[in-house]
């Protein structure tokens, strides 16, 4: 992931900005804990200055959800789909990963991601009714447009349906311009 996904390492940083120790701030929440979470976030923002990253990370970490990594694999983020969708996903990673060896599939913002030495080339997501894919790259969909005029074409995303007919060649030769922006 771009960011430690663990709750606690706000910390640091909020003991320096409010110079008070994190037991300090854990003994204000024990005080408020029967407060709603947004009742929590206003205390810590209207009487201690928190910003907001900085209040839901003391505020949910105090709940007990020490990180916001939902996913650990492809699998657990498959998980709760039909097999249709989980079968096209993997398929959809499995034209990349066979065309790039040294690709991995890695879980970052809670999305199943491709990577290649240490550099994101594709994001997929499954949203209700469709896939939303993600080619890596300054201008990638710009690039591409003529050959996704059949998709529903966002600013740096592209949507294909669950039943999507996979187009190995297109995806390969995006993580392949991708790479090639990469190496100039």
């Amino acid at each position: 992931m771009a960011t430690n996904p663990d709750r606690s390492s706000y910390f640091p940083a909020i003991e320096k900005k409010h110079g008070l120790p994190m037991s300090y701030w854990f003994d204000q929440m024990k005080e408020i804990k029967d407060l709603k979470y947004p009742e929590q976030i206003a205390y810590l923002r209207e009487n201690h200055g928190f910003s907001q990253a900085h209040a839901n990370a003391l505020v949910l970490y105090s709940k007990g959800n020490t990180t916001s990594r939902r996913f650990n694999t492809l699998d657990d983020y498959l998980a709760p789909f039909d097999e249709q969708v989980q079968v096209k996903a993997r398929e959809i990673f499995g034209a990349i990963t066979k065309k790039f060896p040294k690709s991995e599939i890695v879980i970052a913002w809670n999305q199943p991601m491709v990577k290649i030495t240490d550099t994101y080339v594709f994001g997929l997501s499954v949203q209700s009714k469709y896939f939303l894919l993600a080619p890596w790259g300054t201008g990638m969909i710009d690039q591409f447009r003529p050959r996704l005029e059949a998709y529903e074409v966002n600013k740096k995303t592209f949507k294909v349906p669950f039943d999507w007919k996979v187009d190995k060649k297109l995806l390969c030769a995006m993580i392949a311009t991708r790479l090639a922006e990469l190496d100039s």
